[in-house]
């Protein structure tokens, strides 16, 4: 666990400040970071504008660059991870649906997998905006979709960070990725 440790105190050194914390917390990171970036780059055209290296390194500048941002601990953080590397997918495909003609919504079927075209932007917009209601309306299931789908943790993983069963992780997936499907096939069964 001393990994663990090291890296949460060297969490809380880059939140005030210590620009030195924040060099030496990037290489511990940066492996599992590029991961999490491969693993949300995997849909994407080649010859995208945005490589999973430049994604790792928008996603780690907004999280350690961040005045006030603070991460309880390993977990904390790649979540926080997880949802900026959303963040900034989301604003690519909102600036490439601006340049679509009609901007027109399409139907998204998700597979078993939760994966969703994210060469096609206005895929990825409804899937913001699905995940968005999926937040309002039950936050734990977003939490796992966004530890599962997102940062690409394991069932194992995840029940760690939310300090959940592996069951209840399971069971809270499931049931995220049928209502997910649900929503983006415009509520039909």
């Amino acid at each position: 666990m001393e990994p663990d440790r090291d890296l949460t105190m060297l969490l809380e050194a880059a939140a005030t400040g210590d620009g030195t914390a924040a060099e030496r917390l990037l290489p511990l990171v940066y492996d599992h970071l590029r991961r999490l970036a491969r693993s949300r780059m995997a849909n994407e055209r080649s010859g995208h504008t945005l490589e999973a290296t430049a994604l790792v390194h928008e996603a780690y500048l907004r999280l350690v660059g961040s005045e006030g941002q603070r991460f309880e601990n390993r977990a904390h953080f790649f979540g926080a991870a997880a949802i900026a590397m959303r963040r900034i997918l989301v604003e690519r495909a909102r600036e490439r649906a601006q340049l679509k003609r009609g901007g027109g919504r399409e139907r998204v079927a998700l597979d078993a997998g939760l994966r969703v075209d994210e060469d096609d932007p206005i895929q990825t917009l409804a899937l913001d905006e699905a995940m968005t209601r999926l937040e309002a309306r039950d936050p734990r299931k977003a939490r796992v979709v966004m530890l599962r789908y997102f940062a690409g943790l394991s069932v194992e993983e995840t029940a760690e960070a939310m300090d959940l069963s592996e069951t209840t992780v399971k069971s809270e997936w499931a049931f995220a990725r049928a209502w997910l499907r649900r929503e983006l096939d415009g509520g039909e069964s």
